[in-house]
């Protein structure tokens, strides 16, 4: 019995511990395959979103990139994810996915490496961006799905694909968290 019940609370200090780390603390690799984290973007605000190159919502990476222009010198950077969960819309390999976003969209936000988002394989970033603990937890629904992360590296809102860049939901949500001390 007391074996038990110190299994049992093992269990529930490592899930403590797990559900503690940082949203910050999670390793990424960019799209040139560099080690890096969100820390690398400590008191930023940022707009994290799981893109594609064949998707009927790829136009929006010219909202995006215009969002990232107008509000990067207060301190904010659009993250964006190149994920292949959906229809299968991402198929390209990191040299491609780079040179489709220069030249196409003349992207100059960071991208990061290929990832997964559903499921048992999702990126240890999307599965606590969207994981019960989170606050605002559910499955991401499909391509161009955006996490607004405070500059403390706090989840604070997210919106769905059909969200525009240039949507006022959004650009409020921004704003609140640009000025928000």
């Amino acid at each position: 019995m007391k074996l038990a019940a110190a299994l049992v609370g093992t269990v529930m200090a490592l899930g403590a511990v797990a559900a503690a780390v940082s949203l910050q603390d999670i390793p990424l690799k960019d799209i040139d395959g560099k080690a890096t984290s969100l820390k690398a973007y400590h008191g930023k605000v940022l707009l994290v979103v799981n893109v594609a190159s064949k998707c009927g919502q790829t136009p929006q990476y010219a909202g995006l990139q215009a969002l990232h222009k107008k509000l990067g010198p207060r301190g904010f950077s659009v993250l964006a994810f190149p994920c292949n969960d959906f229809g299968e819309q991402e198929p390209g390999a990191p040299p491609e996915i780079k040179q489709f976003c220069a030249t196409e969209y003349q992207v100059t936000f960071p991208i990061f490496e290929k990832v997964r988002i559903r499921g048992d394989a999702a990126h240890p970033l999307f599965a606590a961006l969207t994981g019960k603990d989170s606050p605002v937890p559910g499955a991401v629904g499909w391509n161009f799905c955006k996490f607004v992360i405070s500059r403390d590296g706090r989840l604070v809102n997210r919106f769905d694909s059909n969200t525009e860049p240039d949507d006022p939901a959004l650009l409020k949500a921004l704003e609140a968290a640009l000025t928000a001390k």
